[in-house]
């Protein structure tokens, strides 16, 4: 049989062929696309004319088209659906990757072509796209080691190397002890607060454990939980609590601290070859913030501000709370003040959000009131995974715009938090349409039982929406600009703009009825809610800047600084920083912060704020030019989204915006305010 992946899906929208791909097709894909793309780099850089755009960069932007299909399958398998085989040729393929990526960009003679075209930009006749296509490949080129001599680039290699191989096994390791870490509880008493749909979820949990007459909770990848708001039962709060903040530390095979170590130590040391201070260095000087000193001035701000912000509500908490506030208790005392203070009662709402109406009443809606798109299931269409579900979407004349995947459930297989990701970017050079996908990891109740969301959950599948809407609309000449290809400390912005839509009137009126009786929800609920929109503030800063900025401590080591100790470290820099309340804790600790040991948010987890700052202003924006309307949607389609990566992305903010962005309204959002 042919391999499925040796040429493009003849699928719609050139959907890859899962329903013919077996695990023997992918490592012969990848020996295949590594040797073809090294065969088409070959090809251009062995010519003897001198370097055009069109000799150069086009079939460089050509090259590659069969690593990426094998790739971009792969790894979402690896993702979202992983096994014994794909986590086996990942550690395999990963080393193997990071020898590939380095042959392209160190390789001199494509470097001096580049740079041949790079210099004389300005006399070329360009389009704008073209040249902001130059200049990145340049800049990413040079910073990634172009310019090294031999002997350096060969010591980067296998830096690069190294790196590959440590970052796959902290993520594997992860996972598996986020599923070990999994708390089985013998008397449904002890899970007393929880409601009918969640204790369903535990118990189905346990049974495809072969845990029969238990419950299972499930870890999330945070350090937190979301059943400790509810659970009465401290003990019960404990044990999850203790499981969650030992991801990754605990001693046995799985045990993260030594890979932490390794990595950043590695990475400091590739940050001096490369002629930079160190590794946050090397990352912000291709981002917007540039330096990592811009990074620590930003934070630096809020960090204090949100300190004593949490120490005020903690105080609160413990006028209520018959014991001292530790970490496991605040989220379910919090839920105590936020009803005596404001009474709302975020558990209230969740009968309100039938995950199946949050979709289609919720977040399509929302999306066609805004950009005249419709949604159409496509269930002859078959994705990667059973559960993972296809929608075509289509422009309001009926011109297709791509297609979209929807996963909405936590299962073993796949790892924790949400995300999405492209299966195909869109770029008129190749002919490429577009698919992309979100996962999510909501328990599963039983066969029967309705799928009722967590607020936050909710927020959350707004927030990955806001990533599918970019990938979707992007429309680009080049593949090097399609989708999400921005930088990474802008990626953040529309996905968090897009969660501003779960609350506006005219959504949640259409989508949060009861599942039972059909009756809207209370206005009173979303009064009260939006009333207390700064309360927990200071927590939720504290915890993400806590986070945030071990990140940034992690990354501003240099080579010759000795760490041996990542709980000493971490302790060290989180009370360095006015961050080390124990009632507190930092989102992610080292050993299960997955974001920047293996997610590509190494010294970049700042972006999230960073971006925020942006959001919170174009929230201003459209609440100033009437909201939900075809009109602010189009303007921050053509102006934002629609631009992908073709051009600078402050500049496009610009664009759409009329100015530069203002904090204020990131400050008053968050409670930082004078």
């Amino acid at each position: 049989m042919t391999n499925p992946f040796f040429e493009p899906s003849t699928l719609p929208y050139g959907l890859p062929p899962f329903a013919e791909i077996t695990d023997e097709h992918y490592r012969e894909a990848f020996d295949k696309g590594f040797e073809e793309q090294l065969r088409e780099i070959a090809n251009i850089t062995r010519r003897r004319d001198m370097p055009t755009f069109e000799n150069t960069f086009i079939p460089l932007e050509q090259s590659g088209q069969l690593l990426e299909r094998v790739a971009i399958v792969f790894f979402n398998k690896a993702s979202a659906d992983s096994n014994d085989f794909t986590n086996d040729l990942e550690e395999e393929i990963a080393p193997l990757l990071a020898a590939h990526s380095d042959a392209i960009k160190l390789d001199a003679q494509l470097y001096w072509r580049i740079k041949t075209i790079r210099d004389q930009l300005e006399t070329l006749d360009l389009d704008a796209e073209a040249k902001y296509i130059v200049t990145r490949y340049y800049d990413e080129f040079t910073i990634a080691g172009a310019g090294l001599g031999d002997d350096d680039k060969e010591k980067l290699r296998e830096y690069n190397k190294q790196l590959s191989t440590l970052t796959t096994k902290f993520e594997k390791n992860l996972l598996a002890d986020t599923n070990d870490l999994a708390v089985a509880f013998d008397d449904v008493a002890e899970l007393d607060g929880l409601g009918a749909g969640e204790l369903s979820a535990a118990a189905e949990a346990s049974r495809e454990r072969g845990l029969e007459g238990k419950w299972l909770i499930t870890m999330m990848n945070f350090s937190g939980h979301p059943s400790l708001s509810a659970l009465t039962n401290r003990d019960s709060r404990k044990r999850i609590s203790d499981a969650s903040r030992s991801k990754g530390s605990r001693g046995n095979e799985w045990d993260n601290s030594q890979i932490v170590l390794d990595i950043t130590r590695l990475r400091a040391e590739r940050a001096r070859l490369l002629g930079y201070d160190n590794h946050a260095a090397w990352v912000t000087a291709d981002e917007t913030a540039k330096t990592p000193e811009a990074v620590a001035a930003m934070l630096g701000k809020l960090a204090p501000a949100a300190a004593r912000n949490a120490l005020t509500e903690q105080k609160d908490l413990d006028e209520i709370a018959p014991h001292p506030i530790e970490a496991h208790d605040w989220a379910f005392y919090t839920e105590k003040v936020r009803q005596a203070k404001y009474d709302v009662d975020t558990a209230a709402m969740r009968p309100y959000f039938e995950a199946e109406r949050v979709l289609q009443q919720g977040v399509f809606f929302a999306a066609t009131q805004l950009y005249g798109i419709t949604f159409t299931e496509r269930p002859d269409l078959q994705s990667y995974h059973p559960e993972a579900r296809i929608f075509e979407v289509h422009n309001e004349d009926g011109s297709p715009v791509g297609l979209y995947s929807y996963d909405l459930y936590t299962r073993d297989s796949k790892r924790g938090g949400a995300w999405m990701n492209s299966l195909i970017q869109q770029n008129r050079l190749l002919g490429h349409p577009t698919i992309v996908t979100n996962n999510l990891n909501v328990s599963k109740p039983a066969a029967g039982e309705p799928t009722l969301l967590t607020y936050d959950e909710v927020n959350t599948l707004f927030h990955e929406f806001g990533h599918a809407l970019h990938g979707l609309f992007a429309q680009v000449e080049y593949p090097k600009a399609g989708g999400t290809n921005v930088y990474r400390d802008f990626v953040e912005f529309p996905s968090q703009v897009n969660e501003m839509w779960m609350l506006w009137p005219e959504v949640l009126a259409n989508y949060a009825v009861h599942y039972e009786t059909g009756e809207a929800m209370p206005q009173e609920f979303v009064d009260k809610l939006q009333a207390s929109s700064a309360f927990n503030e200071g927590f939720g800063t504290s915890e993400y800047l806590a986070a945030a900025l071990l990140d940034q401590a992690w990354h501003v080591i240099t080579a010759d600084d000795a760490i041996e100790d990542v709980t000493a470290f971490e302790a060290a820099a989180l009370a360095n920083i006015g961050l080390d309340n124990p009632a507190v804790p930092p989102r992610y600790s080292s050993t299960y912060f997955a974001h920047t040991f293996a997610g590509g948010y190494d010294a970049g987890y700042y972006s999230y704020i960073w971006s925020e700052v942006l959001d919170a202003d174009t929230v201003d924006w459209f609440t100033e030019n009437g909201g939900l309307t075809r009109e602010n949607g189009d303007r921050f389609r053509n102006r934002l989204l629609g631009v992908g990566g073709s051009k600078d992305p402050l500049e496009a903010f610009r664009d759409f915006r009329g100015r530069d962005a203002v904090i204020e309204p990131l400050l008053k959002r968050r409670g930082l305010g004078d």
